[in-house]
């Protein structure tokens, strides 16, 4: 039923959770997973030589987060890509989703998000929202 799954992930436990089931669902279906990570903007303020080794440290530890992730998928088996992505989370994910033609995205109801997501709506409630395609969201 679904050949490829996107799954956002930041290493928090419902991350955790629909990772597990993204692989769970891609063994079943003989389909390919997705991860990515999605990090914020960084200020220009911080100015240089600053901006690039924050931007080094952030990239650092999301693709150690993503490998991590990939190589958990590859040991049951499943074909696994990755990437890090620029960009509110939300945004991300849904431009991942629209311009790679995926057929399910599963994500965490929670994840290490800002504060904000309490005011204004969590990512997995926009991508809910938004998305194109189905959503399923694990607790």
């Amino acid at each position: 039923m679904f050949k490829k799954i996107l799954v956002p992930y930041d290493g928090s436990y419902h991350s955790e959770r629909a990772l597990e089931a993204a692989i769970e669902i891609a063994k079943n279906d003989k389909a390919a997973i997705h991860v990515i990570y999605a990090y914020d903007k960084l200020p220009e303020y911080l100015g240089e030589p600053n901006l690039q080794e924050v931007l080094n440290r952030v990239l650092t530890a999301a693709r150690g987060l993503v490998e991590g992730a990939a190589q958990h998928a590859h040991a049951h088996g499943i074909e696994v890509t990755t990437d890090v992505l620029e960009g509110p989370a939300a945004d991300a994910i849904l431009r991942a989703a629209e311009t790679e033609g995926f057929d399910l995205i599963v994500i965490g109801s929670r994840g290490l998000g800002h504060l904000k997501g309490l005011l204004i709506g969590s990512v997995s409630e926009r991508v809910v929202r938004q998305a194109k395609t189905p959503v399923m969201i694990m607790r």
